[in-house]
């Protein structure tokens, strides 16, 4: 994994605190391979600045929602794929939480399919962000994933400033599969 910023021992970080956060970093790189490689229909995962950040695909799946103070199970209806996101610290491996992650799906022609807001997802084993779409069918898309900076705080003096930017990067020539 490539790094932009060590994390380096300091009053609230010690050296094997610094390591165990490492070793949970590269356990959900792992996990995230695992899906990106034999779980999901296709899917990428770059370095862009302080991040990590990767995209999967698959077919459109149901999920519990929660409403009236009760979860309720969602099937999909007319959805015909899910869109998941990733977004890790560069440094550790660790997935960020508390993203406000939107997602534009371009057409090959240029025509916006459109923008949705992907929210925080339990998985049963990787955290991620993510929905259900519906897109008018397999082909070649543009999927743009855009975040502005997290509004969590800082813990740490020497190793908390940073993640201080937003990202917003464009995965091209992306060949999604809708599975009907």
């Amino acid at each position: 994994m490539a790094e932009t910023a060590v994390l380096k021992k300091s009053d609230e970080a010690d050296a094997r605190g610094l390591d165990l956060g490492k070793k949970e970093g590269e356990a959900f790189g792992r996990i995230l391979k695992h899906m990106l490689e034999e779980v999901a229909d296709g899917g990428e995962e770059i370095a862009h600045g302080d991040y990590l950040i990767a995209y999967a695909f698959e077919k459109a799946e149901g999920m519990y929602v929660p409403r009236d103070g009760k979860l309720e199970w969602m099937a999909p209806e007319r959805e015909n794929i899910h869109i998941e996101v990733a977004v890790r610290d560069r440094a550790d491996g660790r997935l960020l939480p508390g993203l406000d992650i939107d997602v534009t799906l371009t057409d090959a022609d240029g025509k916006e399919v459109g923008t949705y807001k992907h929210a925080l997802l339990w998985h049963p084993y990787l955290y991620h962000y993510g929905r259900n779409w519906v897109i008018p069918g397999d082909g070649t898309y543009s999927l743009r994933v855009r975040f502005p900076a997290p509004q969590f705080h800082r813990h740490d003096k020497k190793n908390g400033n940073r993640v201080a930017q937003g990202a917003d990067v464009t995965f091209k020539n992306v060949a999604l599969q809708t599975g009907r």
